[in-house]
């Protein structure tokens, strides 16, 4: 599928000095950005950044310690 996009200049150099750096077509590029701002944008799902993430080495996972929590003495949205 074919579409046009027009850029303001200062966004177009940016997206050449960006195609320039990295090796890829400024075409390659703007499918990159449509793809991950489509699934940013997708069904409520976490980012892989977040999926993949297994914590911080030398710190327990809050799930570790959720045991331990004391209750509310009472509804706080009452």
């Amino acid at each position: 599928m074919n579409f046009n996009i027009y850029l303001d200049d200062e966004t177009g150099e940016r997206l050449k000095r960006a195609a320039e750096a990295t090796g890829e077509s400024r075409n390659a590029l703007i499918r990159q950005a449509i793809d991950e701002w489509l699934n940013r944008r997708g069904a409520g799902r976490w980012p892989d950044e977040i999926l993949r993430f297994e914590g911080t080495p030398g710190i327990k996972p809050f799930e570790a310690t959720r045991g331990k929590l004391k209750r509310p003495a009472s509804d706080p949205l009452k």
